[in-house]
């Protein structure tokens, strides 16, 4: 089972248990004083809050919506790929202790940036990768390290380097996916084959093993 067939599933039964609304999610407000925030898109979402999570200077990790065209989306929407947008997370960081940079490295060695079409078993535009910059600086970084990741593996990154625009909150039971549901958190991931690829790609960094600390494992 596909984790779009999965979560379409989930979510049905949520709605059926009174827990769930198919209304459109609400907009993330902005990062407290002192903090900044990233956005990036990595395929299921639910694997992206841990890598980041994990990290020391790394404030909060949301779930979320971003890059598409419809205000307010569903999961049920955006899982349709007809909105235009991305499952992503969003980064509230306290760069006093944790830099984009250093972000951008866990980001990388997390995701599939060689494929144009969606994220190991989840297909469409919906799960690609993309990094949301949300100002010059995060431009220059990212495009910087996208080409330093080109370079390393040796062919074109499809991963997409946009200006941030509206993210929105996912709904509540897709939040700590990994801390919530760890036994079909790890189902899933070992299904859609996730770290084999990464681990392929990556070799020992895969996850940001090694590379910064606190970094790596699913």
């Amino acid at each position: 089972m596909t984790r779009s067939l999965f979560g379409a599933l989930l979510a049905v039964g949520l709605a059926l248990a009174g827990n769930h609304t198919a209304l459109g999610q609400d907009l993330q407000p902005p990062p407290e004083n002192g903090l900044k925030s990233a956005a990036f898109a990595g395929g299921c979402f639910w694997c992206m809050v841990h890598p980041f999570d994990s990290l020391p200077g790394v404030v909060a990790v949301t779930s979320g919506y971003t890059g598409g065209r419809v205000a307010n989306p569903s999961y049920e929407q955006v899982s349709s790929g007809t909105t235009g947008h991305a499952e992503s997370v969003r980064v509230d960081y306290d760069p006093k202790k944790i830099s984009y940079q250093t972000l951008l490295e866990v980001y990388w060695r997390n995701v599939d940036p060689v494929d144009a079409d969606g994220q190991f078993c989840d297909r469409g535009n919906q799960y690609r990768t993309a990094i949301f910059f949300a100002d010059d600086e995060q431009r220059r970084l990212a495009e910087t390290s996208k080409g330093a990741m080109a370079r390393r593996l040796s062919r074109p990154l499809a991963t997409e380097i946009v200006p941030a625009g509206p993210f929105y909150r996912a709904e509540g039971y897709h939040q700590n996916y990994y801390r919530v549901n760890p036994l079909h958190y790890h189902f899933y991931r070992s299904r859609c084959g996730r770290d084999d690829r990464l681990q392929q790609l990556w070799g020992g960094e895969a996850g940001g093993a090694g590379v910064v600390p606190g970094a790596g494992g699913p």
